[in-house]
This record gives structure tokens, C-alpha cells and sequence, in this order.
């Protein structure tokens, strides 16, 4: 049951949590001392493991007629079965990210609070976010909300609001360039997603727009970072010139994204090492 659990949290997309945490550990840190205080390490622990439990666990038990249809769940997933450990477990994970609260300064509440909100209702009803076209991609902008909390908790401030759009748009186009693979067995479902509203070649429009917009952002905070984010406009416009499928690119990003978010983090501590 626990190798289930370990797959059904999808250890390949792990750091797309957790790497949020760690960049904004690396821009919300003023001291060294900063980056070995007790919220970093407990927010890395807690969005490694226990949120992609929440987060996934949710979607698995609301989703399960409709990943009958979906062929990742053969082999890279699992499908839920309808054992009563996995709602468990994600209770258990809903207990741990509010105990982040009782070690976190009130000014990261929102953004911890926020991933919790938007966790659960991206899945489940009344809201189930995922089955209407935009709002699912909107949604999905949860995933920067780690590194926002982790950055609120070290500076005892709120990111900026460009880094926080930026990071919005970067994710919303992630979470919808992840959905074309989708597209087939969502239709098969009748779930209505941006993906199956834009059709392939427009939703791959659209997650180049988010993302050129994203690298934009960034680049008005500093133009390293907007240089480093074009790389994914730029990557889809490979991937639509060399017609590379986009169920087979999709498997490369968490390796593109490490990389990526291993650059900014590093960025952001050597300015708290030099300063």
C-alpha cells in the first residue's frame, strides 16, 4: 500500500511542489542562517511528499470513471481502486499542511491556505475547477503557491506581483500543455477542459503565449530570469517544427523544469552568500 501510495503521488512530478520551495527559500532567505531555519525545512518535506498525495489523491478518487479511459494510468500512474487508505491519506496530508500554520508567520497563511483551497477544488465538487474550460487552467496557477509561502515566510512580506503573475502564467500553461495527451480520453469522459475546447494546435498557441507573457514578467524583475523563461515558448515551437508528439515531449519537462528552477534557486543564493 505504501509503494501505492508513492506512485499514486507521481514521484516524477514531485518537484514541481517542492522546486517552488526551494526558489523561494533562495529569494525570501536575507541570512544563511535563513536557509536551515525550521519553515524551510518543514515546507520542503511537507509539498515533496504529503501535498502530492493531497493533490493527486483527490483528483484519483474523483477522476476514477474517467481514468478507465486514460492510458497513462498503464504504466507511468495508477488507477484508484476504491481502497479507503487513499482518502485517508489525503486527510492525514490536509492535517500536516495546516500544522504548517502553527510554524509559519501569518503573512504565508494565504498562499498555504490558498494551495489547499485550490487543491481540493480543482478535483472535487462543488467547484471541480478541472471540467470547465479556463478556469482549470486558471486554477492550476496553485502550484507556485509553495514558493510564494516559502518566500512570505522568510521574508515576513508578500512576493512581488510580478514574480507572483509570472509564476501564475508559467503554471497555467504547464498544467494545460500537460492536458493535451488528455484530450482523447477526456472527450471519451465528456469532461470539458481548455485542452479539449482549443483542440491541439490552439492549446499549444496558447500555452506559448502564457509562457512568452511569463518570461516577460520575469523580465521586468530581472532580465536573467524573463532570457531563462523563454526557453518554453522556444521549446514549443520545437516541438511544432520537428512534429514531436506532445504525449512524448510531456515526459521531458520535469527534467526541463529541474534544470530551470535549479538555475533560479542558485541565482537567488548566491545573492544571499555574496550578500
Amino acid at each position: 500500500m505504501i509503494r501505492y501510495l508513492l506512485k499514486l503521488s507521481r514521484p516524477r512530478f514531485w518537484l514541481y511542489l517542492a522546486g517552488p520551495v526551494l526558489v523561494g527559500v533562495a529569494y525570501g532567505a536575507q541570512t544563511v542562517d535563513d536557509l536551515f531555519s525550521l519553515p524551510v525545512f518543514a515546507l520542503f518535506a511537507y509539498f515533496l511528499l504529503p501535498a502530492n498525495v493531497f493533490l493527486y489523491g483527490i483528483n484519483d478518487i474523483f477522476d476514477a470513471d474517467i481514468d478507465e479511459e486514460n492510458p497513462k494510468k498503464d504504466e507511468q500512474e495508477v488507477r484508484y481502486q476504491g481502497s479507503q487508505v487513499v482518502p485517508i491519506a489525503v486527510a492525514l496530508s490536509v492535517l500536516l499542511g495546516l500544522g504548517l500554520l502553527l510554524i509559519t508567520p501569518t503573512v504565508a497563511w494565504p498562499w498555504l491556505l490558498g494551495f489547499l483551497l485550490l487543491g481540493a477544488e480543482y478535483s472535487a465538487p462543488p467547484l471541480r475547477f478541472k471540467t470547465t474550460p479556463l478556469l482549470d487552467s486558471l486554477s492550476n496557477g496553485l502550484y507556485i503557491l509553495p514558493g510564494a509561502a516559502a518566500y512570505a515566510a522568510l521574508s515576513g512580506s508578500h512576493p512581488p506581483l510580478l514574480a507572483v503573475i509570472g509564476g501564475w502564467l508559467w503554471a497555467m500553461a504547464m498544467h494545460t500543455f500537460s492536458a493535451i495527451p488528455d484530450i482523447e480520453p477526456d472527450e471519451k469522459a465528456g469532461i470539458r477542459t481548455t485542452a479539449t475546447m482549443l483542440g491541439e494546435q490552439k492549446t499549444l498557441a496558447y500555452c506559448a503565449v502564457c509562457w512568452l507573457l511569463s518570461a516577460v514578467l520575469f523580465g521586468l524583475l530581472d532580465p536573467r530570469a524573463g532570457l531563462l523563461l523563454l526557453c518554453y515558448p522556444a521549446l514549443v515551437a520545437a516541438w511544432v517544427a520537428r512534429d514531436v508528439a506532445v504525449d512524448r515531449a510531456y515526459w521531458w519537462y520535469p527534467a526541463i523544469n529541474t534544470v530551470v528552477g535549479m538555475v533560479l534557486t542558485v541565482g537567488g543564493l548566491w545573492r544571499v552568500v555574496r550578500g
